[in-house]
């Protein structure tokens, strides 16, 4: 896979990405986390999405990583659980400053706002601490990762190199709006949710509101299986969608990721399929909101 510019910064990182959250818990072994993370750098998977709400994630890559830190780029989340109060430029600082730990390293690449609301996002001591937290050289780029009105403001702000919001057949709305102004201006765009929950699969995570939505999306769309696997289709749609720089994929089984690897490096959907997608979209979907 061919390494992308993340915006206007140095970083470079592979158009698919490794989503972390399915590593923190204990199904699986540290010896397991540890064989999965460094296969797939070597498969040239080098962005790592976490956040400390991921379980022992952020701690798994900092050991099984950091030998290898100048080949991963690091992208991590926060305002909130800390010793400060949640959001708020204290808490902001703190964050940093505990995954640096948690990871083992001395800067973090990309650190997103983890979906905070418009009304906090405004406020300037956070706009101030996501500036300070990059001129100290702890932070590479500061982003935010949400939805609609707040992620729009991200945008507009001109504090954030970087986006993450939710791209896939089923939530493209972005890709017209927020997305599309991001990459005018410069921004990193990372395209969470690719899969939509593999709604294809008629089996919704009850307790994740984005995968119940997208599981009354996906009917109405209108669309039926092709030549191509759902996932195949899926991913190559948030992979070279207008804007995206890299779309982010967790699992736990080293199989599946290399099944995401190989699809991804196949290339862009052939033009007439990628309208299509877009068409069936636009025909439904204009007014559905983005999902975080």
């Amino acid at each position: 896979m061919q390494l992308r510019r993340f915006g206007q910064s140095e970083l470079r990182v592979s158009p698919l990405g490794f989503g972390t959250g399915m590593i923190g818990g204990p199904e699986l072994s540290e010896d397991q986390v540890g064989s999965l993370l460094n296969q797939l750098l070597d498969l040239g998977v080098n962005l790592f999405d976490t956040a400390p709400s991921y379980g022992a994630a952020e701690e798994r890559i900092g050991r099984h990583l950091s030998w290898r830190r100048g080949e991963v780029v690091l992208s991590t989340k926060g305002g909130y659980g800390t010793e400060f109060p949640d959001w708020t430029g204290s808490a902001i600082v703190a964050g940093v400053e505990g995954a640096l730990r948690r990871m083992r390293t001395d800067h973090l690449d990309i650190f997103h706002l983890h979906s905070c609301p418009l009304e906090v996002l405004r406020r300037e001591n956070i706009l101030e601490a996501c500036r300070s937290i990059v001129a100290s050289g702890k932070v590479k780029v500061a982003a935010y990762s949400g939805e609609e009105e707040a992620l729009a403001f991200a945008v507009e702000s001109g504090v954030f190199g970087g986006i993450q919001c939710s791209v896939n057949l089923c939530d493209q709305r972005s890709l017209d709006t927020t997305v599309a102004e991001a990459h005018r201006r410069g921004l990193g765009v990372i395209a969470k949710r690719p899969l939509a929950n593999a709604v294809w699969l008629n089996r919704p995570n009850r307790d994740d509101a984005a995968a119940v939505t997208y599981q009354a999306r996906f009917p109405l769309l209108g669309l039926a299986e092709g030549d191509l696997p759902w996932d195949e289709l899926f991913l190559r749609f948030a992979a070279y969608a207008p804007g995206v720089t890299s779309c982010i994929v967790g699992s736990s089984r080293l199989e599946n990721l290399r099944r995401n690897v190989e699809a991804v490096s196949r290339g862009p959907l052939p033009p007439n399929i990628f309208q299509h997608l877009r068409d069936s979209f636009a025909r439904v979907g204009q007014d559905w909101p983005g999902q975080i």
